[in-house]
């Protein structure tokens, strides 16, 4: 059973950047796609950005296009979510989700509904 462990979290101030790291265990393939998400309090859970299981494949949400860059390494089943000049409104809890490739909808990968396999999520405020 595949399970997903983030680390990396904490606090920082805004305008700072934050690296987040996601360790898959469990699972010894890199058969999968991997996508990153944050919700933060009173709100619903949003998909930050996602790469596909080869690792030339990202794809980011909007607002984050330009500030985050997310990367995985298939030796060490391992992705990061490097992201920069961070608000306070960003406040949040984020996760990492996979869901391997004979599951993947092209719309889902976008969506929360989309992934299997979610870590516990990792708290990361941004003071103002």
């Amino acid at each position: 059973q595949m399970q997903l462990v983030e680390s990396g979290g904490g606090l920082v101030q805004a305008g700072d950047s934050l690296r987040l790291s996601c360790a898959v265990v469990g699972h010894s393939n890199s058969d999968y796609a991997m996508g990153w998400f944050r919700q933060a309090p009173g709100k619903e859970r949003e998909l930050v950005g996602g790469i596909g299981w080869r690792a030339g494949t990202q794809k980011y949400a909007d607002d984050m296009k330009g500030r985050c860059t997310i990367n995985r390494d298939n030796t060490n089943n391992t992705g990061t979510l490097q992201m920069k000049s961070l608000t306070h409104e960003e406040t949040a809890d984020y996760y990492c989700a996979a869901v391997q490739i004979h599951r993947l909808d092209p719309v889902g990968v976008e969506a929360a509904w989309g992934y299997d396999y979610w870590g516990q999520g990792i708290q990361v405020t941004v003071s103002s």
